[in-house]
């Protein structure tokens, strides 16, 4: 949901009017299209204008600051520590976001695929395909893929060096309009990017799930100033604000134009002839990591023929195919086989049918129906 074009109603010139304007279309898009279900959503709304009013002057006289959220651990796909926001504060963020989206989105490089409108997984996948496709000259020559992975991302992020940067596309967008918003939005990431989420968090689930996190993925463990939250709106948008330098360091510094990002996992296709150049750049872009205080992951540097299948966002790429990922199939596996055991519903399998759409599945539906006893039929 986009913020609209109000210039020509007179109730809107005031500043103090917008604002609260604005922060209601947050609102409406933070309730989720109207599936309101927290505690915290409905409380907010018992009052909602006195609420949205009383926000809004907060953040006029500056005096807003991030409210206390929950920590939980999730183990699919594999273990995190989510920490959620308020909900005053995920209209904080989704006004943040309405009104620096589109200015970063629009420098962002065509091949960052996380949270994009109009991109994702799927995407991301397909232009593994196309650029596996494009740099073999349809599939003329061999060509190698190089993926990386950045250790720890969202836990080891230097929050003063995002709060610059995030600060150095504000400076661009606003650049000789610093007004009311650009003053406002500068606040405002400072106060989201400062906000230290540990303190007075409220620990949801059993204490014991946090023993088999580990420290790395932790920000209870991090040093002071490191570290943002997985999950926030803020978050996801700021993880790909802090890496565009990377992108545009690979692409337009390095040169490697067969190149994509989701989040912190990254790739780059590559012919035979340049594959000595591109390993020597490991190093370099080990170094330029260093320099914004991110460290390159030592364990996960894969250099393969893309003729063996790359695996990337739950998918395998193959040259002009991309099949289901191991993941997805021991899921499939399991979501077919309670099913028939009747302690999953149908909509389980159904649901899994639908995921295996975006891949070349008949093979692996056919054998996931034959393993239950139905009949496949494509």
């Amino acid at each position: 949901m986009r913020l609209t074009d109000s210039s020509n109603n007179e109730w809107l010139r005031s500043y103090e009017n917008q604002l609260l304007f604005e922060l209601y279309v947050a609102y409406i898009v933070a309730r989720r299209g109207g599936k309101r279900g927290t505690f915290d959503e409905h409380k907010f709304e018992v009052n909602e204008f006195e609420n949205l009013v009383n926000l809004r002057d907060s953040l006029l006289d500056k005096t807003y600051r991030p409210s206390r959220g929950t920590a939980h651990i999730i183990h699919n796909p594999v273990i995190r520590e989510i920490f959620a926001a308020s909900f005053r504060d995920r209209i904080v963020h989704h006004w943040i976001y309405d009104n620096v989206y589109d200015w970063w989105d629009a420098r962002f490089i065509y091949d960052s695929y996380s949270c994009r409108e109009g991109k994702g997984t799927k995407f991301g996948t397909d232009r593994l395909k196309y650029h596996i496709q494009s740099a073999s000259d349809n599939y003329k020559k061999k060509v190698w893929v190089i993926k990386l992975d950045v250790q720890g991302y969202f836990m080891s992020l230097p929050r003063g060096k995002l709060y610059e940067r995030a600060i150095w596309g504000l400076d661009r967008q606003f650049e000789g309009n610093y007004g009311k918003k650009y003053e406002m939005l500068k606040f405002l990431w400072g106060q989201t990017i400062f906000d230290d989420p540990c303190r007075g968090v409220k620990k949801k689930g059993w204490p014991y799930e946090w023993m088999d996190l580990p420290d790395s993925k932790s920000l209870f463990k991090q040093p002071p100033g490191v570290g943002i939250v997985i999950g926030n709106l803020t978050s996801q948008l700021l993880s790909n604000i802090y890496l565009d330098q990377l992108d545009r360091y690979i692409v337009f510094d390095l040169g490697w134009k067969h190149y994509g990002r989701y989040v912190d996992d990254f790739y780059i296709v590559v012919t035979e002839e340049e594959l000595p150049r591109a390993i020597a750049d490991i190093e370099a872009i080990r170094r330029y990591l260093a320099r914004i205080g991110l460290t390159l992951h030592p364990h996960k540097v894969s250099i393969q023929p893309a003729d063996r299948g790359v695996e990337f966002l739950g998918g395998v790429v193959y040259p002009g195919r991309v099949h289901p990922g191991k993941r997805i199939v021991k899921n499939a596996r399991k979501a077919f086989n309670e099913t028939v055991a009747g302690v999953r519903d149908v909509k389980s399998v159904v649901s899994y049918m639908g995921h295996m759409k975006y891949f070349s599945h008949e093979k692996l539906l056919s054998e996931l129906f034959e393993m239950v006893g139905w009949e496949y039929q494509f």
